[in-house]
């Protein structure tokens, strides 16, 4: 598919990355009574078959440890569920729920369960609906759980579980088409600084186009270091890779499997008519090139099918019907949301390094973009926490519920 040229010379906001959280920084941008400029999102792949948003288990989740991330979600999870009262100038919006299968997360020791207990009274003093269970209650509510091993778990049944992701960024785009922001394809392969390296002043395109721009959103998921380069910044979010696998069971639960985080670091997850999605990582965990995506089939044999056995003992018998690898946005400082203006190149925003959760983060973080490019301040959830200057002084946000 050849690239595209952009159909003026100058934008107010160029977005460098065209995937859902670039898609939802410009719909809020665009849809701001106060903004009435010109947007660009410029995406390296229009199919995004290799992009994050498309790996995901596409799931969102309460279970944090800060109160901050536990309401981005909680902003999600309205978001989703009322879209149509959000995006009502496109056809055929359609009218979604969280499927509240829940995340069960598994401690097999008392330092883990009372973590679980820490993250618990911060999930409900923010209003999750966040409970406790013993093995005992455990093994009554679900009963295919082998769970000698298992001290403590923590579910959370309210706005928790499956989403469609896909549906939702499809509107996104779709809407924010309408509202006249431009999509293209293409790939923004340099950027030139004002005299005094203060701003970006105008990206070089791959098709050789060059355009200005009076403000800059780097929205490039696993490519952020690389995007954030070219203004000589530097980043510390690299691509992790992770697997995902789907089977069908010989013999299907006869509830639904909550999103299970195996005190391995293993994961599954429900996944409708006798299927079951799996996640996991090598315990070596390197930053991988921006296009591996190659699969390591040792890995599910001789690491993950056998724990997932072991935990849910009718997964003995399975048969694997898809299977792929994904990267993470990995914050390697603190796991965290980079977002904000760059403390120098002061046109220069980050809407980067979600490690993970980015797809839930999603709504609340591309508005908080957009009000930060509009009013130069946040007019809902303050984000001050997760801004680019934490690096700087080495202050870091810790999540203490990464999965």
């Amino acid at each position: 598919m050849p690239f595209q040229s952009p159909q003026h010379k100058t934008y107010d906001v160029i977005i460098v990355g065209g995937a859902i959280m670039g898609a939802s920084a410009a719909w809020f941008l665009s849809g701001d009574p106060d903004f009435d400029g010109r947007i660009l999102v410029v995406e390296r792949d229009p199919t995004y078959s290799a992009c994050s948003t498309m790996h995901t288990n596409s799931c969102m989740r309460q279970q944090f440890s800060t109160t901050l991330n536990i309401q981005i979600s909680q902003f999600a999870a309205a978001f989703v569920q009322n879209l149509a009262d959000h995006i009502g100038d496109i056809p055929s919006v359609p009218q979604l729920r969280v499927h509240n299968f829940g995340y069960m997360y598994l401690a097999n020791t008392e330092s883990f369960a009372e973590t679980l207990r820490a993250n618990h009274k911060v999930q409900q003093a923010a209003g999750a609906a966040t409970q406790l269970m013993t093995r005992d209650q455990i093994s009554t509510a679900y009963p295919f759980y082998q769970l000698d091993d298992i001290i403590l778990g923590s579910i959370n049944l309210v706005d928790e579980g499956y989403w469609d992701a896909t549906a939702v960024f499809d509107c996104l785009r779709r809407s924010g088409r309408a509202r006249g922001v431009e999509y293209l394809h293409n790939e923004v392969v340099a950027m030139t600084k004002s005299a005094d390296r203060a701003r970006v002043e105008s990206v070089t395109l791959a098709s050789g186009d060059v355009i200005g721009c009076a403000s800059l959103l780097n929205a490039s998921g696993p490519r952020a270091d690389r995007t954030a380069r070219m203004a000589g910044i530097s980043l510390p979010v690299e691509p992790r890779k992770r697997y995902s696998w789907v089977f069908s069971a010989a013999q299907p639960l006869d509830r639904d499997l909550p999103l299970t985080i195996d005190p391995s670091g293993v994961h599954v997850r429900e996944n409708g008519g006798g299927t079951y999605q799996a996640g996991a990582h090598t315990a070596i965990d390197p930053a991988v090139d921006y296009d591996d995506f190659t699969m390591d089939q040792a890995f599910w044999q001789d690491h993950v099918w056998p724990i997932l056995a072991t935990r849910i003992p009718q997964f003995e018998a399975i048969k694997v019907t898809a299977e792929w690898a994904g990267h993470y946005a990995y914050n390697t400082f603190d796991q965290n949301a980079v977002v904000g203006a760059h403390s120098e190149v002061t046109n220069f925003y980050f809407l980067n390094g979600f490690s993970g959760h980015g797809l839930q983060q999603a709504p609340a973080m591309g508005r908080g973009a957009a009000e930060l490019l509009v009013h130069g301040q946040y007019r809902t959830l303050d984000m001050t926490p997760f801004d680019y200057s934490r690096l700087e002084s080495g202050k870091a946000v810790i999540e203490g519920a990464i999965i």
